[in-house]
């Protein structure tokens, strides 16, 4: 998986993710919308044959929409290792 970064100012990023598609994307984009700092956050598929996922993030005060994006992504990796402990009590039950 690939990161590029397409636009990044004091208040926006626009980002692409190669080899991701809407799982990620929407994950991300809940996570983002769950913190009051950020003004919009979507995602795009240009073509779902032939097209990367492209997330934006717009922010409304002095945070920096990476740190956002970094804090997001890290309460999603935290959701995934609850998952899966309850998925592996639930497994062996």
């Amino acid at each position: 998986m690939k990161v590029k970064v397409l636009k990044k100012t004091p208040h926006e990023l626009k980002i692409e993710i190669e080899g991701s598609g809407h799982g990620l994307c929407n994950l991300l984009q809940k996570r983002l919308l769950e913190d009051k700092s950020v003004d919009f956050a979507g995602y795009d598929v240009p073509h779902p044959l032939a097209s990367n996922p492209v997330i934006y993030v717009r922010m409304k005060g002095a945070t920096k929409p990476e740190e956002a994006l970094r804090k997001a992504a890290e309460k999603a990796r935290e959701a995934n290792e609850v998952f899966s402990k309850e998925l592996e009590k639930a497994l062996e039950a």
